[in-house]
């Protein structure tokens, strides 16, 4: 079976399955580190922690992306 045959059956595919191929697709590429990945858990952990007791305040979605879009268009 051709690549582009391949890409055409998964994109007949819906939404859910392409995007499970997707992911396992790109872990192929880019395996996940274990080390890595649980040190970027316990990150998660300590500021929703702090968001919870208040030790740091959560900042809009939107407005940390209008910051990004005027850094990088000046």
């Amino acid at each position: 079976m051709k690549t582009k045959d391949i890409i055409k059956e998964m994109l007949s595919l819906p939404i859910e399955q392409r995007a499970i191929v997707a992911d396992s697709l790109l872990k192929s590429l880019n395996p996940p580190e274990t080390e890595i990945d649980n040190k970027w858990i316990a990150v998660a952990k300590t500021r929703l922690a702090e968001l919870r007791t208040s030790k740091a305040e959560g900042v809009n979605g939107e407005e940390v992306f209008k910051k990004i879009w005027k850094k990088f268009s000046e």
